[in-house]
């Protein structure tokens, strides 16, 4: 006996007809019907009575049928158990970023580390700093890249990198001449546009803070979800945008990048992971980001 003819004859009398059964295993009749009375040979039992329209089980098809049922109901679990099994051999780290960290250097880190580790499956998700700490303490995501420094006593951060900030503004803009420093008290009487637009606090609440923190009072502040809006509308001529000086590498179509002269215009890229989680993968990320900041002559930390 073989379980394939017991899905056949299980097909058969829950569609109590031949043809239909055929359709829905996908085969086609005849063989069908010879693997059905190859069973009932082999069993020495007649499983349906064939003389009935529809077709019926008999009395001992009955009693095969429930028997066959929880058979293979039970391979079925056995199966859904392997596949578990099989799931769980698989080392997985999920890791949780703001897109404009993306525009530094994680890429290069991402590469890396999937050179270093190619058994570990990498699951990349965008969020915010904010949702990154709920997303680790959730179990969701393993580690998160972000600008925002939040105080958390289920997280632990590490700065990896003090990055100093750019005004963006439009090609034809009134201060693109200039090929130094900016201060932002020139950014007065601009539209600034900031980003994310939600959830807060985020990277735009600390631009909105150095402006205030500086007596920088713009004409107006147009708030959008992601940096690749607020560099559209920079080009458009809509507004400026104060962004990380990595992002100046990924437009240049009408705009232009300026320094700012402040020395606290900085931004921060961070890693959270959860408190006192000392998984080794964490130690990698690390080695990997201190070898390309050496690489490239940058600063770790603070």
């Amino acid at each position: 006996m073989e379980l394939r003819q017991l899905r056949y004859f299980v097909t058969v009398a829950r569609e109590r007809n031949f043809t239909r059964a055929a359709a829905v295993l996908r085969i086609a009749q005849p063989p069908l019907s010879r693997a059905v009375q190859l069973l009932e040979e082999q069993l020495g039992l007649v499983l349906l009575d064939r003389t009935s329209r529809p077709l019926a089980l008999t009395d001992a098809g009955r009693v095969i049928f429930e028997q066959a049922v929880q058979l293979l109901d039970r391979l079925e679990e056995v199966h859904a158990v392997a596949r578990r099994l099989r799931q769980a051999e698989v080392p997985r780290l999920g890791i949780g970023f703001v897109p404009s960290t993306l525009y530094g250097y994680l890429p290069e880190v991402l590469r890396r580390y999937r050179a270093a580790r190619p058994a570990v499956e990498l699951t990349l998700l965008e969020m915010t700093t904010l949702e990154q700490v709920a997303a680790l303490k959730e179990g969701r995501i393993d580690v998160g890249f972000g600008r925002v420094l939040f105080n958390d006593a289920g997280v632990d951060r590490t700065t990896l990198r003090v990055e100093r900030l750019r005004v963006a503004m439009p090609m034809r803009h009134r201060l693109a001449s200039r090929t130094g420093e900016l201060s932002l008290r020139e950014l007065e009487d601009e539209v600034v546009i900031v980003f994310p637009k939600a959830p807060r606090p985020s990277y735009a609440d600390q631009v909105l803070a150095l402006l205030r923190d500086h007596g920088a009072k713009p004409r107006a502040t147009l708030e959008v979800r992601e940096l690749q809006t607020a560099l559209g509308l920079v080009a458009a001529e809509t507004g400026v945008c104060v962004v990380p000086a990595s992002v100046e590498r990924l437009r240049r179509d009408n705009v232009v990048y300026r320094p700012l002269a402040e020395t606290d215009a900085v931004t921060r890229v961070i890693m959270s992971v959860r408190k006192g989680d000392r998984s080794p993968e964490f130690a990698l990320i690390l080695r990997i980001v201190k070898e390309i900041y050496r690489k490239e002559g940058l600063e770790f930390g603070e």
